[in-house]
């Protein structure tokens, strides 16, 4: 097994993430991570240890995508860089689309995944300028 580069399995991986993340699929959500795992951003950090923890930190996004009217979502991958035997970074600039059919523009995102024997999984999460 090695760290994955190939866009296409990114973009797979990314395209169901970003359908669970708009779709409130909390437990798909989960699943798309490697425990343990950490997110970084500014003003925090935070770590969890178990699906459920991972869970929790998105039962607030829900609602938010929800009051936004965010319907899809999509990953632009704008880098890939191999780390490791396994890990891999991948720089996202997420866009949204509306149910009005209107790009929302999104954030920026550096992921560290780690490939497993089901796909890529991510390891940590930064929040990017």
């Amino acid at each position: 097994m090695r760290a994955s580069t190939d866009l296409d399995t990114l973009t797979d991986f990314f395209d169901r993430y970003g359908v669970a993340l708009t779709a409130g699929d909390v437990p798909a959500l989960a699943g798309c991570y490697a425990l343990p795992g950490l997110v970084v951003a500014d003003t925090y950090s935070f770590s969890f240890s178990t699906l459920a923890a991972v869970a929790l930190s998105f039962v607030g996004a829900a609602p938010d995508y929800q009051e936004r009217e965010l319907v899809a979502a999509n990953a632009l991958i704008e880098d890939v860089q191999p780390v490791s035997a396994l890990l891999t970074e991948v720089a996202v600039q997420w866009e949204f689309l509306d149910s009005q059919g209107r790009a929302v523009p999104g954030e920026r995102y550096r992921y560290l995944l780690r490939t497993t024997e089901d796909g890529p999984a991510i390891c940590t999460v930064i929040r990017a300028a």
